[in-house]
């Protein structure tokens, strides 16, 4: 089911999603404010290599993966520099590329059927002392009571964009997916908007 939701997102160039204008700020002050024992970086689902290659000028050595073959495409072709492949979240990862000072994964979770497996592998990637940074698209009371108010229920939950959206969280559920494999050391930001009626919500990813 991944390989049929997620291969068939198609990316048609190497620019930065919509989302990036107001993710990278925050990714970046979350950056400049973390110490390093190595600048290695690790983009799961990278899609077209745009934030793998925000996060090179950042001075780290990056990897991503993607199931996506169009958008793999255009992160070799653009961004031949960088380490970028086809490959899945469900997959031993950590075997296979190793652990990062810091791992990424911006507006991805919720395009999967598993998000405890992909949570697994998000933190498996982490090296000790290391953090990770994983937005998802932000839920919550007085947010959802907007969207219904306004009628703008059927556009948010994307029924029909292919590859869209099939998980919706809340602070409280991505709180809790992390609290199921031993990690309590989770901050929460909300961006985009202001807080209550957020755009994202971004987990900041401290294992012990």
């Amino acid at each position: 089911m991944e390989i049929i939701a997620l291969r068939s997102y198609q990316y048609h160039d190497a620019a930065p999603t919509h989302a990036n204008a107001y993710l990278w700020p925050v990714l970046k002050c979350i950056i400049q404010e973390s110490k390093f024992a190595r600048r290695t970086a690790f983009d799961l689902g990278c899609g077209n290599g745009a934030t793998c290659n925000f996060l090179s000028e950042l001075g780290f050595d990056v990897a991503g993966v993607d199931p996506s073959e169009s958008g793999v495409s255009h992160a070799q072709r653009h961004f031949p520099h960088l380490r970028t492949e086809v490959a899945g979240a469900y997959e031993n990862l950590s075997a296979r590329f190793g652990k990062f000072d810091l791992v990424v994964s911006l507006e991805v979770i919720e395009h999967c059927f598993d998000p405890r497996t992909f949570a697994k592998t998000f933190v498996s990637l982490i090296a000790p002392g290391g953090i990770g940074v994983l937005s998802t698209p932000y839920h919550g009371y007085l947010k959802n009571v907007a969207l219904a108010l306004s009628g703008k229920m059927d556009s948010h939950f994307t029924a029909l964009w292919d590859g869209g959206h099939i998980k919706f969280f809340s602070v409280k559920t991505l709180n809790e997916l992390f609290k199921e494999l031993d990690i309590s050391n989770v901050e929460f930001l909300r961006v985009g908007r202001i807080p209550v009626f957020a755009k994202s919500m971004v987990a900041v990813v401290r294992p012990k």
